[in-house]
């Protein structure tokens, strides 16, 4: 199922609509569990006149039974609530989780492109536990409906007059409390929005907490960091203060009711128009009607928060992969790919080792090759690269910068794309199988492999691109951090197993260049 992103409550709804059952069960559950304390009241009441006042025995151990009753009904409806407020807990997070990652994972460098590091932290880690939190709410706050209905029909019954006063004074009150939503939501968004910026902070310090550390800056960077977590705490008590008033409405506004209902009812009871049971049935049920709206509130409250952290996430589910796909794509000529860059006249032969020397602009040359960008137009023989679906694009042609992360886990795993190329013959090439001897025992990288120097990471990632085994491999500087030795073992080795298949190499090192098939020097935009 894939989300609606087209707006924050229609992408709320689609994942509701996705599982019909729960629809169904949350106003069931709600109303077990809340019913029997609204309707409670009016049988105490009933109680009251028949058994008591009448010194009826037998009706008043009936209405005993109907309490005890209403005791289990209440019981069952809140084990029952219970399950089903976590289902729906579940399946909102859950589901909302997956979409959002699976969509963010499929957007490959777009995202790194378009969006902040702490963005995609701040959704996965906060956003997505506030669309389960109005999920949780859901049954409470159906049930809350349904019991409000059902105490305010009950008391127009009993007295029109008390009913009215109830049923539009609850309602008002609930209303009294709206004012205070909107400034609650926009203080949730600004600290929102430092969350997100904090996330990116800390992000950016963990992955250079070794250059800190080298040139002295861990201080400073502490100090930026301490000032940011004071933003959003500054920014958390901000809607905390929104928050208390929210709470001390839902008590007061609704009390006010409660009060008037109560002084009416004791005027009737003393005039005699209505009996002590109903008195004390007016007083039970309208203390009960804070219940609806306490939940209504926090409903409200929750929902609220619900649609930014909604809004956040569709922020991301509406970004798409660039560059797209062509309307009608065009399949790639078969065997090794001739390639032609149209800005530059650069021109790699098909099956040869081709270095290319474009000065600062080597990076984004890489990326036109592979199609990484929609900047300039690339041509494999005569079929045009953005004529290509970009699924055929990328299992033919690959792109390995040489600051690529390496991912944490047992080494071999993380080379091994299931290839023609063994992960030993690719590490031998690569010249990292002293490599190997650095990690533990057990071969396991560390999150994006800061225990290894920036020469050891640089083999491991040529490693894992030859990997590929690509019809055409683009390598960005894949032996910058490495030493002239070692580099001339690496280019020979490089040469040998990639020999039939297109190979292109940026970079300005002289090594590369006296063993290419073909060395070109690009400046200024031409050849």
């Amino acid at each position: 199922m894939t989300p609606d992103a087209r707006g924050p409550v229609r992408f709320l709804w689609s994942l509701l609509r996705d599982r019909p059952g729960l629809l169904v069960l949350a106003p069931l559950t709600g109303s077990a569990w809340l019913l029997p304390t609204a309707v409670l009241p009016l049988v105490i009441g009933r109680a009251l006149d028949a058994g008591i006042a009448n010194r009826d025995g037998s009706a008043l151990l009936w209405w005993v039974l109907v309490v005890l009753g209403l005791g289990l009904v209440q019981a069952l409806g809140a084990a029952a609530l219970g399950w089903t407020a976590h289902t729906l807990w579940l399946h909102g997070t859950g589901t909302a989780e997956r979409a959002v990652l699976h969509h963010v994972a499929g957007l490959g460098g777009t995202l790194t492109r378009r969006v902040r590091t702490g963005e995609v932290v701040a959704v996965g880690s906060s956003d997505i536990y506030q669309v389960g939190k109005a999920f949780e709410v859901l049954a409470r706050l159906t049930g809350a409906i349904v019991a409000f209905l059902v105490a305010a029909a009950a008391l127009i019954t009993i007295s029109p007059l008390m009913g009215a006063v109830a049923l539009i004074g609850v309602p008002l009150a609930t209303l009294g409390i709206g004012p205070l939503l909107r400034p609650l939501r926009q203080r949730e968004e600004a600290q929102r929005e430092n969350l997100t910026g904090l996330n990116t902070l800390a992000a950016d310090i963990v992955s250079g907490l070794r250059i800190l550390r080298g040139i002295g800056g861990e201080a400073r960077f502490h100090a930026r960091f301490v000032a940011a977590s004071r933003e959003v705490r500054a920014a958390g008590v901000a809607a905390g203060r929104i928050t208390a008033w929210l709470a001390g409405a839902e008590i007061l506004l609704p009390g006010l009711v409660t009060v008037l209902v109560t002084w009416l009812g004791a005027r009737m009871a003393l005039s005699g128009a209505i009996s002590v049971g109903e008195l004390v049935a007016f007083y039970g049920v309208s203390s009960f009607l804070v219940i609806p709206v306490r939940t209504a509130t926090e409903a409200a409250s929750t929902f609220a928060a619900a649609v930014v952290a909604a809004n956040r996430a569709c922020g991301l589910l509406r970004l798409r992969p660039e560059p797209a796909d062509p309307p009608e794509p065009r399949a790639l000529p078969l065997g090794p790919l001739a390639l032609v860059d149209e800005r530059t006249g650069a021109r790699a032969g098909a099956g040869e080792l081709t270095a290319i020397d474009a000065g600062g602009d080597g990076e984004a040359l890489a990326e036109r090759l592979a199609r990484h960008t929609s900047d300039g137009r690339v041509h494999a023989g005569d079929v045009p690269l953005d004529e290509v679906a970009i699924a055929a694009l990328r299992e033919r042609i690959v792109l390995a910068h040489n600051q690529d992360l390496l991912f944490a886990g047992p080494v071999h795993a993380g080379l091994d794309l299931g290839s023609a190329v063994l992960v030993e013959t690719a590490l031998h090439a690569a010249d990292a199988d002293d490599v190997l001897d650095a990690l533990p025992a057990d071969g396991v990288l560390t999150e994006q492999a800061r225990s290894l120097s920036g020469g050891q990471r640089q083999r491991l990632l040529l490693a894992r691109a030859l990997c590929s085994d690509a019809d055409v491999l683009v390598l960005d500087e894949p032996t910058s951090a490495v030493d002239a030795h070692t580099e001339a073992r690496i280019v020979r080795r490089v040469r040998d197993l990639r020999k039939g298949r297109t190979t292109i190499v940026l970079t300005q090192s002289p090594l590369w260049h006296a063993t290419a098939d073909r060395a070109l020097r690009v400046t200024g935009g031409a050849q």
